[in-house]
């Protein structure tokens, strides 16, 4: 019984934790792209055939090589409200954190994008300005890191100006989102 009781406010607690980080997220305080609102969201399978969950970022793909952004896929179950995907590539070190890549307006069809897709976008797709000022793709530098790959499925657009601010844009993913999957690579190697 006290075995039952310890696992179930261990679940209580994991799921505190969640919120309080969900919170922080939103504020600006912690993750930088959060949900607005409680709600399920369905789980999107992200892979790439440059990245495996957990393993080193490929030096390619960082601010020493040449590759431009890394192939991506993903797949979920279908979801009618689906509009468009969206991307966001963003980092955590022990020093900072910062966001290298959001494309958004990909086509809700769309299931991959090839290596260097910064460089070509799908059509209609816009590219932020990332907190390094540029717009597209920014490789990340440092060695030692956490380098996410989060997709969104959006059950609309994101209808905002050209130019907004990398936050604003951020919401209104977040606002949208329906579904989400991640690939996370540590390091660089």
């Amino acid at each position: 019984m006290g075995l039952c009781n310890t696992a179930s406010r261990m679940r209580r607690i994991a799921v505190g934790v969640t919120v309080v980080a969900a919170a922080f997220a939103l504020s600006g305080c912690g993750s930088l792209v959060g949900r607005s609102q409680a709600m399920d969201i369905a789980e999107i399978n992200v892979s790439s055939p440059e990245l495996r969950e957990g393993k080193a970022l490929p030096r390619d793909y960082s601010c020493e090589g040449t590759e431009g952004s890394p192939p991506l896929r993903w797949s979920s179950q279908p979801l009618s409200q689906a509009k468009s995907i969206a991307i966001v590539v963003d980092s955590h070190t022990s020093s900072e954190s910062a966001v290298h890549w959001v494309l958004y307006n990909i086509p809700a069809t769309t299931t991959e994008l090839g290596p260097n897709a910064a460089e070509d976008p799908p059509e209609g797709a816009g590219q932020a300005t990332v907190t390094s000022g540029k717009k597209g793709y920014e490789p990340p530098c440092k060695d030692r890191g956490n380098y996410r790959f989060t997709v969104y499925t959006l059950n609309g657009k994101v209808d905002l100006r050209e130019g907004a601010p990398l936050p604003e844009i951020l919401k209104e993913i977040a606002d949208k989102t329906i579904a989400r999957g991640r690939l996370t690579a540590v390091n660089i190697q």
